[in-house]
């Protein structure tokens, strides 16, 4: 059955109306008609299954027969303070993250990141990554969409570790414990995990994050890639938090 994104707001009663993007999709990509059954979701959790009720133009109206609110939702709500790494490998974190559960993304600036942007190309670019989000939200079958943050400094995100339950930040150094080790004992709550850049963390950086609370983690004996190893964990998380 097709899926389809629509703002929040856009239901009323038990109709919708889809215009935008998604009504071009709906209409002449999809090439779907009057009565054709269609589920959409607004990123609050729930999801709207219906039919098509009429085309018009440049929209579409939906009706209502089902609302519901899918299972499967990570019980362990984790923030991804990923540094930015070169190229539009960001784009591909942000989707393969979202198909991982993660709830929010931080996209960092290190003493290492690699890009260095204006406030315009910051914005534009959480703007995209943002757009990423929900396509892969959709296409994966989350209900929800995650939060993607605006772009701060490493200090600035590591001093917010008094808001989670756990906080870790991955790292090449020497006591680094085990993620998990890390994880041991650990039950229902708020997660940070910490990648840094190309070059990984300073120094200085690891020892502010152990400062602000944070738990110093290895990934094993293999050195990854910044932008394979915020998934790694992801994935690690999955299998270890989830029944």
């Amino acid at each position: 059955m097709s899926r389809f994104y629509v703002p929040e707001g856009s239901v009323r009663g038990n109709l919708i109306n889809i215009s935008g993007k998604e009504a071009h999709h709906i209409i002449d990509v999809m090439r779907l008609k009057a009565s054709d059954k269609v589920v959409t979701f607004d990123g609050t959790g729930k999801e709207y299954a219906g039919f098509i009720k009429e085309i018009r133009r440049k929209s579409v109206t939906i009706e209502i027969v089902e609302v519901r609110t899918p299972h499967g939702r990570m019980a362990y709500g984790i923030t991804l303070l990923q540094a930015i790494p070169k190229k539009d490998k960001m784009d591909y974190i942000v989707e393969k993250s979202t198909e991982l559960g993660v709830s929010n993304i931080i996209p960092l600036v290190t003493e290492r990141t690699i890009p260095i942007w204006d406030e315009a190309k910051k914005a534009s670019s959480v703007q995209r990554w943002r757009k990423i989000a929900m396509e892969a939200s959709k296409q994966c079958g989350r209900a929800d969409i995650p939060d993607i943050g605006p772009v701060k400094n490493f200090a600035d995100a590591s001093a917010d570790a008094a808001g989670f339950g756990l906080a870790l930040i991955a790292t090449l150094d020497d006591g680094a414990i085990k993620l998990k080790d890390a994880l041991s004992g650990f039950g229902p709550g708020k997660i940070a995990i910490a990648v840094g850049p190309e070059g990984d963390f300073t120094p200085g950086e690891v020892a502010r994050a152990k400062e602000g609370g944070f738990k110093v983690v290895s990934l094993g004996s293999r050195v990854l890639k910044s932008d394979t190893a915020g998934l790694f964990m992801l994935a690690i998380l999955n299998y270890e938090l989830t029944s």
